[in-house]
């Protein structure tokens, strides 16, 4: 099993975390946690991305990563802050390859089935589906799914509490990628609780409390 796949086995929700303050990153960490989310994807998107992530980097059962990793600069210097796993909305060959040297979780996002199967040449076992609700969803997931087997796919983008359980059901998704158990806005305002509550429900409607 890779370790991109070991990590997800754990983590069937991944937050997309957007936060412009570094200093929210512990209790934030500690929302999730509480609300039974081990894990968060904090994105490159903000100045504040880098520092967060070193922030809670290394905290005993939780896992953090790295999010919008465009480039292999963005790959190094999330690697350098202490991030465990990578994600990017596209596939780059660059940044793939300098995770599997370093033995690092990687979620290039892919859309079709060329680039799953470009994917699937560079030695991946797990892809982010990206942007998923704008692709077609599940059923896109389950065409894809049936001739590349084994292959796991992670939908990002239009997943939220209402439908993350149903792409759960599938066998190619081992984990979904959504916001709004812990949206930039209850970041911004410490809405802390509100955020261990919805972490919490996200959980339970998924069965993996």
């Amino acid at each position: 099993m890779s370790v991109t796949r070991s990590l997800l086995a754990g983590n069937p929700l991944v937050p997309v975390i957007v936060i412009d303050d570094a200093a929210h990153a512990p209790e934030l960490m500690a929302a999730l946690a509480a609300g039974g989310i081990h894990c968060a994807e904090i994105t490159l998107r903000t100045s504040a991305g880098l520092a967060a992530i070193s922030a809670i980097a290394g905290t005993p059962n939780f896992s953090v990563g790295a999010g919008t990793v465009l480039s292999l600069d963005d790959f190094n210097r999330a690697a350098d802050a202490g991030a465990t796993f990578m994600v990017s909305p596209g596939l780059d060959p660059v940044i793939v390859a300098a995770a599997l040297e370093r033995g690092i979780a990687v979620l290039p996002g892919v859309a079709t089935g060329t680039e799953v199967q470009h994917a699937v040449r560079l030695g991946l076992d797990t892809v982010k589906f990206f942007p998923a609700g704008q692709l077609g969803g599940l059923p896109m997931i389950a065409a894809l799914a049936a001739p590349f087997i084994g292959l796991g796919f992670v939908p990002s983008g239009g997943v939220s509490a209402s439908n993350a359980a149903e792409y759960l059901t599938h066998d190619a998704v081992p984990a979904v990628s959504g916001s709004w158990m812990a949206t930039r806005a209850l970041i911004q305002n410490r809405q802390f609780d509100e955020i261990e509550s919805l972490s919490r429900a996200a959980i339970d409607a998924v069965g993996a409390a």
